[in-house]
């Protein structure tokens, strides 16, 4: 290589990396990191607690999801359980029956006779009668299409309880992957609210508090109406609670400052209706474990007769609080929160349900 080509190819690298520090240089589009909050200065107080406020909501609903399907799981394992057991019972008998065919007929061939009792114990109904029926245990011998029908009738029960096991378990596969899906849900939506919350400025979570006070202050005084059915009187029946109520309503007080944990029934942490399910079996009076199930299946009266101790069910059925008396709930209000006492008009109501009763 001569010194006027090695002169030429220094040129040029030189001019590329002074092309590239020019370009590094040159002001570009502004990217925030990923996963970084977004300040959000372009909206309101208001649009951001409702923006934050919904995203919470979905949380929720995914979370009575999750809670409903664990419910549906358990029962599904448990059912499982018992076709297992079922299944080992009639393998068992169909062995037996198996045995029983060639023991008899061996000894018919060789011309001899099997023992009554044994027999009697392995077909009839109650071997606890085997020695008072040797006589039908002796006829039953004597007819080997006796056992051939029940080695047949065991074969399809044996067919049944395996079919009926495999669908079981489809069933709990299909569960668990509800399970699963809803568990994503909740933390897609939680983790969004959670990125919003800490982008805000010091002056919009000041705002967003004040905001949060206003609306508990105008749920107070909401109250009288929903409760009275718009009568003059507070319309909310009893304001202590006795008997087992009481027992419920005095477990979710001392809940309270528990964080709000969704799927959690304590005793550290709850979810709204962890909440709720586990005071009252607390109190002697297991119900439901999920808010759309304790809408469902509990007593319902109206909400002019609510009385402590009753559950007041919110929305669409995806979240529920006690009430306590005095237009006030306690409830596990959202992730992020802890159980707290809040205004019983403070959500949308869907209607109000006893248990214990």
């Amino acid at each position: 290589m001569n010194v006027s080509t090695r002169g030429r190819r220094l040129r040029s690298r030189a001019a590329t990396a002074v092309f590239v520090c020019a370009i590094t240089l040159l002001p570009g589009p502004s990217y925030a990191t990923p996963g970084e909050p977004d300040p959000r200065n372009d909206q309101s107080i208001e649009d951001i607690h409702d923006e934050l406020n919904g995203l919470y909501r979905q949380a929720e609903v995914a979370t009575e999801a999750y809670d409903a399907a664990g419910v549906k799981a358990a029962e599904q394992e448990k059912r499982l359980a018992s076709l297992h057991k079922d299944l080992a019972r009639t393998e068992d008998r169909l062995d037996d029956l198996r045995d029983l065919a060639g023991a008899a007929a061996r000894t018919q061939y060789r011309g001899g006779n099997l023992d009554s009792t044994g027999i009697q114990l392995l077909l009839g109904d109650h071997p606890e009668h085997a020695l008072d029926d040797a006589s039908q245990a002796r006829q039953a011998l004597r007819d080997l299409v006796t056992v051939s029908e029940r080695q047949q009738s065991t074969r399809a029960q044996l067919s049944r309880q395996t079919d009926a096991a495999a669908e079981k378990l489809r069933e709990l596969k299909n569960t668990r992957a509800d399970k699963a899906d809803a568990k994503r849900k909740i933390e897609q939506r939680i983790a969004a609210a959670e990125r919003i919350e800490a982008g805000l400025k010091k002056e919009q979570t000041r705002k967003l508090a004040q905001l949060e006070e206003k609306e508990a202050q105008e749920a107070k005084s909401k109250w009288t109406g929903l409760s009275s059915g718009g009568q003059t009187g507070s319309g909310a029946g009893p304001t202590k609670a006795s008997g087992a109520a009481a027992k419920a309503v005095g477990f979710a007080l001392a809940q309270i400052g528990k964080p709000y944990v969704w799927g959690a029934v304590g005793p550290s942490s709850y979810d709204c209706s962890g909440l709720t399910s586990t005071a009252w079996a607390a109190a002697g009076h297991p119900i439901p474990r999920t808010s759309q199930a304790q809408w469902q299946g509990l007593t319902r009266v109206s909400l002019a007769s609510v009385q402590p101790g009753d559950l007041i069910i919110y929305y669409d059925a995806t979240h529920v609080g006690m009430y306590i008396g005095g237009g006030r709930i306690v409830h596990a209000p959202r992730p992020g929160r802890t159980v707290t006492i809040a205004p019983a008009a403070s959500m949308p109501i869907v209607g109000v349900v006893r248990p214990g009763v």
